[in-house]
């Protein structure tokens, strides 16, 4: 398997991007540690060919742009999230959050299949290997809370502002 590993401007900052010819493996945040998003690599991906470009990740820059520009509101890059099935299942039921619209934990945990399992869904959001692709974003805690994001709470806000206002412009 081949991989590529990129550095994505956006209007949140850098994003460091693993890609592989399958699909988006990883986007970190710029508040996140780049050495954790390296020794993710080292452990999930030990064995990936590294190659300095693939093409995907010219598509990721392209629907990243449009995104932030408003004029995206659903990705069609292949993601590639690593992690336990009810992480994975988790991540499924935020991919399926609309544009514009946002989930509590306790709904991602019944769409999960686990309705009591609140924290753990909560978790599991936060374990999110490919935020924005993977809206976590859109999940937020009881009564309306924002609840946490790996960005920082300013970014979370930044991203659901963005959509709301581009899904105004629709009304």
């Amino acid at each position: 398997m081949k991989l590529s590993t990129a550095v994505v401007e956006t209007p949140l900052g850098q994003l460091r991007a693993a890609v592989t010819e399958s699909g988006v493996a990883r986007i970190a945040l710029p508040r996140s540690s780049g050495a954790g998003f390296a020794g993710w690599l080292r452990n999930v991906y030990a064995d990936a060919e590294r190659v300095p470009w693939l093409p995907l990740v010219d598509k990721l820059a392209q629907e990243l742009a449009e995104y932030f520009a408003g004029k995206r509101r659903e990705f069609s890059l292949p993601v590639e999230p690593h992690g336990t099935d009810f992480q994975r299942a988790v991540w499924r039921a935020i991919a399926a959050i609309p544009y514009g619209s946002t989930l509590t934990y306790a709904e991602i945990a019944r769409a999960a299949g686990r309705a009591n399992a609140v924290r753990a869904a909560g978790t599991a959001t936060g374990a999110n290997p490919i935020p924005i692709l993977i809206p976590c974003h859109r999940v937020i805690a009881a009564h309306g809370k924002l609840g946490g994001f790996a960005g920082g709470l300013d970014a979370k806000r930044r991203l659901l502002a963005l959509e709301r206002a581009a899904t105004a412009e629709l009304v």
